[in-house]
């Protein structure tokens, strides 16, 4: 029988650690989290620096490139940071540290550069292979000058063949010197650059007196100060930001007023030389031409970017006889021209995300001042403690040359003369090595006499350093006047100005010229904004009776002012709103505009059109959908609409909006069916209550098999209902002609059909001098008024068009509100 092996070794199933789903994935992600928030996206509150930020300049300092070293390709120094500290992109690394090149996005540039590293307008820096970058002197001075003195702790690297620091010996608060952002997990940093004088100011007085007051110290940082110039509109949200850690801070770009031109040329212009943080100078100039081709911004007759090597100059030329205070209140309030900075003091505090002060975050970095300044003096003091025994050692030689040279000449080797060293003379082991490897160079008198003079300044400086260690006063003396050496160095003028106070800014409403205009819709869909006398010209042609062109031409117009307001809603029951001065104004031969443009829609039909001065509580929008869905609501639902629009009714899959009509409690709505059917109510609450947005609507009137809803009219006691069928026929038929019902009923037939294979194709309530135009589906325009139709009782048939040609027929009717302008 065969001998059985017995397998040994552990149980495969004793690796395996039974545990909650929800746990595990609660303890990873935030172990991912915290990765993420340490390791990548917030700054240090010590140096100021994110890990990549840390790691170039660190890997510069190996590579040697100090400020007054040759220039070295930026591809050789991401290379290194890639290899020996930061195993990520390259991308990423190169990005951050274009990013530490760059005037316009570091108050204090820590790199300097050659070559192309971007621009103001978003242009990309050249590749990593052109470009050529060395350490700026701020930044040697402000991080990296004691690296070399055991001030911070260093760890190994990715890989445990390299030591990194945890953190640069930072001289300066770089982490408000020049500011920082970044998105974290659940959490974001946006923190402004500062001036380097304002804040050694205020490092200072806190060092003179630790209760100094906010307002005291928000008098010497009163604001950020950008590399890009601008102005800091108001305090409040700076001092929100400094006292609270978040603030909104209110930025504006920099402009005067000038002449361009010459002679008879010459014009008014507003000149830019300076736009507020990140804002990017050719995507602003892009949006100023957009908003001036939309009408939104308008007295702008051209556009120039004259921006050079010395700064900003963007030329806006203006039109003359403008209101410039208006033209750079809408560039305020339409474009970045002024832009608001949300500024978040989130930084890390021993490895945890906190949310800090201004003052806070000044103490935390004076803390880890005093900290590595203990620590350079400790290390300053023990290497001068070192010299000075060595040097000891090296005189008590001197002192005894002749018994010690006796002494050595007579040792059997080097081991017995060390131990008679020291038991003779009383010098440690050290002192004896250093007396037997002097060299005979050190016994002349003038190396004797250097000797000395070295010892006895090592003497003072050992206790110059002891008394720093031993008084803190002392101590903050020498951290005062370190911070005070690199102010007179590195600071410059402030670039931001500070308007404590400004004007705000005119509303919306009162940017547009409150102007008497007329407001005219196409059957295209297409709307003009036409002043008043321009319309009255243009109106007193009149249109021939027939038109064989397919033209365009005005359905709708309406007198109104500039601050009115565009009410539109589309097929799928939603509402837009638009203000009437933001419809370009043309002349009486222009076009116009697609209103589907003017409110961004995609894809969507427009039903009805209203311009409205207010939105009453007693006026009701009913909407009137394709299936035969009736519904009320306040029009006042309308009001303060926002750019997504709002949804006023709920439709089918296969229903759409049909038709909107304004009326009051005490209308009468007339909704009619192809068969010729008329069903007439009050739209009072009994038969049309007041619904939600969300209601879908109730019945208008019973549709048989084979039926379809043309339409309806809201209608007053007095009017005629016109009927015009697919075939031509036309009747005016009067209102009391029809007996008031209930809704959802089958209403009241009408004589209007004369052939069975006809249907009712228009429905309109109509005065006797209304014009109206009827298209046919030869695409031929008519135009007839309303007076001349005859006016009917409801079982007689009604007059066939005379314009209409054999075989043609009706496509649609249109009742014109006012004269039509000549297109």
């Amino acid at each position: 029988m065969p001998r059985q092996l017995e397998l040994t070794g552990p149980d495969p199933n004793s690796r395996i650690v039974p545990t909650a789903l929800h746990s595990e994935m609660q303890r990873s992600y935030l172990e991912y989290a915290m990765s993420v928030i340490v390791g990548r996206a917030l700054p240090d509150v010590r140096d100021g620096l994110k890990p990549v930020h840390r790691r170039i300049l660190f890997a510069m300092h190996e590579l040697g490139l100090a400020p007054d070293r040759p220039f070295r390709k930026c591809a050789r120094v991401v290379g290194d940071v890639l290899g020996k500290y930061h195993p990520h992109g390259d991308t990423a690394v190169y990005d951050a540290l274009v990013r530490l090149v760059q005037d316009f996005s570091s108050r204090y540039p820590l790199l300097a550069g050659h070559g192309n590293f971007g621009s103001i307008d978003n242009d990309p820096p050249a590749a990593m292979r052109y470009t050529e970058c060395r350490l700026a002197a701020v930044g040697v001075d402000a991080l990296l000058a004691e690296i070399d003195e055991q001030t911070v702790e260093f760890s190994d690297n990715f890989d445990g063949s390299q030591r990194e620091p945890e953190v640069l010996p930072a001289r300066l608060p770089v982490l408000l010197l020049n500011g920082s952002s970044g998105i974290a997990v659940g959490m974001a940093t946006n923190i402004p650059p500062h001036n380097l004088a304002e804040v050694v100011d205020g490092l200072v007085a806190l060092i003179d007196n630790p209760q100094l007051s906010d307002d005291e110290l928000l008098q010497l940082i009163p604001g950020p100060d950008f590399p890009t110039g601008g102005q800091i509109i108001g305090t409040a949200g700076v001092r929100e930001a400094y006292l609270s850690g978040r603030g909104s801070i209110t930025m504006r770009g920099i402009t005067h007023l000038e002449e361009v031109g010459s002679g008879r040329r010459r014009k008014p212009a507003i000149v830019v030389t300076a736009l507020p943080f990140q804002v990017n100078k050719a995507a602003w100039i892009e949006k100023v031409a957009e908003l001036v081709n939309l009408g939104k911004i308008q007295g702008i007759s051209d556009i120039r970017d004259e921006s050079n090597r010395e700064g900003v100059r963007v030329v806006l030329e203006l039109k003359r006889e403008v209101k410039t205070d208006l033209i750079l209140a809408g560039l305020y309030r339409l474009t970045p021209l002024q832009a608001n900075f949300g500024s978040i003091l989130l930084t890390l505090v021993d490895g945890q995300p906190r949310l800090l002060k201004l003052r806070e975050l000044l103490e935390q970095f004076l803390q880890f001042r005093l900290t590595t300044l203990t620590r350079r003096i400790s290390y300053n003091l023990k290497r001068a403690t070192d010299r000075a025994h060595q040097l000891e050692g090296q005189l008590v030689a001197l002192a005894n040359l002749q018994p010690i040279v006796q002494l050595l000449s007579t040792s059997p080797d080097a081991a017995q003369a060390k131990a008679a060293l020291v038991s003779r003379y009383s010098l440690s082991e050290r002192q004896a090595e250093e007396i037997l490897q002097m060299p005979l160079r050190r016994l002349t008198l003038l190396d004797r006499e250097r000797l000395a003079t070295e010892h006895r300044e090592l003497r003072e400086r050992l206790i110059e350093l002891q008394s720093y260690l031993d008084s803190p006063r002392k101590l903050q003396n020498l951290l005062k006047r370190e911070l005070r050496d690199l102010k007179k160095k590195h600071a410059d003028p402030r670039r931001t100005k500070i308007e404590l106070q400004a004007a705000p800014l005119p509303t919306a409403d009162e940017m547009v010229s409150d102007d008497e205009v007329v407001v005219q819709f196409s059957r295209r869909g297409y709307v003009r904004r036409l002043p008043v006398a321009t319309f009255e010209r243009s109106n007193r042609a009149r249109r021939s009776a027939s038109r064989s062109e397919d033209a365009d031409f005005v359905i709708e117009s309406y007198p109104t002012r500039s601050r009115n307001e565009l009410l539109a809603i589309t097929r799928s029951g939603r509402a837009y709103s638009l203000k009437v001065g933001d419809i370009p104004e043309t002349g009486a031969r222009a076009r116009g505009t697609p209103l589907v443009t003017l409110l961004a829609l995609n894809n969507e039909q427009i039903a009805a059109t209203f311009v409205r001065e207010n939105y009453p509580s007693d006026l009701y929008l009913v909407l009137l959908t394709r299936e035969g869905r009736i519904k009320k609501l306040l029009l006042s639902e309308c009001a303060n609409l926002t750019g997504r629009g709002l949804m006023l009714l709920k439709l089918g899959d296969d229903d759409q909006l049909l038709q909107v009509a304004l009326a009051t409690a005490t209308s009468q709505i007339v909704v009619a069916t192809s068969a010729g059917r008329l069903l007439r109510f009050l739209a009072d609450e009994a038969q049309l209550p007041v619904m939600g947005r969300t209601a879908l609507g109730l019945q208008a009137i019973k549709l048989r098999r084979g039926e379809a809803l043309v339409g309806m009219t809201v209608a007053g006691e007095q009017d005629n209902l016109l009927l015009l069928s697919r075939q031509g026929q036309a009747k005016r038929l009067p209102l009391a002609e029809l007996r008031l019902q209930e809704r959802a009923g089958l209403g009241t037939p009408i004589g209007l059909l004369a052939d069975r294979a006809d249907v009712l194709q228009a429905l309109t309530s109509t005065g006797t001098e209304d014009e109206l135009i009827v298209v046919t589906d030869q695409e031929r325009l008519i135009q007839l008024r309303a007076g001349d139709l005859p006016v009917a009782s409801r079982s007689e048939s009604g007059r066939v068009l005379p314009a209409l040609e054999p075989g043609e027929q009706v496509m649609a009717l249109t009742r014109l509100a006012c004269e039509p302008a000549d297109d």
